[in-house]
């Protein structure tokens, strides 16, 4: 059971149809309806760092949508995740939409005060930079993390057009400002296209290991899981994941989508494959429901989303 000593869980569906109710997380209770909780989904609207399609501000409250058919079993992982911990809806972290810098001390400042007590944020994207500051308010809490990160990008580029916090560089800058455990940290679904040859050679040099998308055909979703189970042992994890490490098939409500990636089913085994980690953060991100159809781009999030909060609650039901 979570901290808190009255515990709230999800609206009953069988009372409150999932269509009503309050536009929550899988109709999960506000933070201020409980005094303490163990896991909170806090969303970010901002993609200012977005270098193709704009549109990601928009997904957190279109993931909220998909995420009204999340049910209080996940079968997958034998856990009741909203029944063994905790978990609010913290609702958005605001943040400057026309100046990136002040917008990454926005959300490392909304963060750290979030998960002050000690509970654990899952972050709902936005545009990647915001995965920066989130790892600078986990680093602060718990020292530097293995990172793995789901994408079709390795998002280690040093700048855009002179900038220097976009999507594409968060990871370049975290590993530059010693948030990652060195060798501890990988990418995993990296397919597509690349500016030159040298920028897995400057990868590499940042610490990472790539689990590259065509490996699912050889090894599968638990040949993928035990590759990063290896990788990171048992340090602190950080996970981040960009949804369009699905293929557009799967996930076509995104900023960059890029063909040739994994399934939403591939992408939950691996994930399901990871039970056991000392996970202290996630995030999903690059959700713009703009381009989605029938929300299949944001139900894959959202089911991403529990999938993550229910690694957190591991076997505690």
């Amino acid at each position: 059971m979570g901290r808190d000593h009255t515990h709230i869980g999800q609206l009953d569906a069988l009372k409150i149809p999932r269509y009503a109710g309050p536009a929550t997380f899988a109709r999960l209770p506000r933070r201020e309806d409980v005094e303490r909780f163990d896991v909170a989904v806090v969303d970010v609207p901002f993609d200012s760092g977005v270098t193709y399609r704009p549109g990601a501000r928009f997904g957190p409250a279109a993931v909220r949508q998909g995420s009204r058919l999340l049910k209080p079993y996940n079968p997958a992982q034998d856990v009741m995740p909203f029944a063994a911990q905790q978990v609010v809806d913290a609702g958005d972290i605001a943040c400057n939409p026309f100046d990136i810098g002040a917008a990454v001390v926005q959300v490392e400042a909304g963060l750290r005060e979030l998960t002050a007590d000690g509970g654990r944020a899952v972050i709902i994207g936005g545009d990647h930079t915001i995965a920066l500051p989130a790892l600078r308010a986990a680093t602060a809490a718990h020292g530097p993390v293995a990172l793995v990160h789901f994408d079709a990008h390795l998002d280690t580029w040093d700048t855009y057009f002179g900038e220097p916090y976009t999507h594409g560089t968060p990871f370049r800058r975290a590993a530059e400002e010693g948030l990652l455990m060195r060798d501890a940290s990988a990418h995993v679904g990296i397919r597509g296209s690349l500016y030159d040859p040298r920028d897995l050679d400057d990868d590499a040099r940042f610490g990472f290991t790539i689990v590259h998308c065509a490996e699912m055909d050889l090894i599968g979703p638990r040949g993928v899981a035990e590759r990063v189970l290896d990788r990171v042992r048992d340090a602190q994890v950080y996970l981040s994941i960009d949804i369009d490490v699905l293929d557009p098939a799967f996930a076509p409500g995104t900023g960059t989508p890029e063909s040739g990636g994994m399934s939403s089913r591939e992408l939950l085994s691996v994930l399901r494959g990871l039970a056991g980690l000392n996970i202290v953060g996630a995030d999903v991100v690059e959700v713009a429901p703009a381009y989605d159809h029938a929300e299949i781009t944001s139900v894959a999030a959202a089911t991403v989303a529990y999938e993550l909060v229910s690694l957190l609650a591991g076997k505690r039901s």
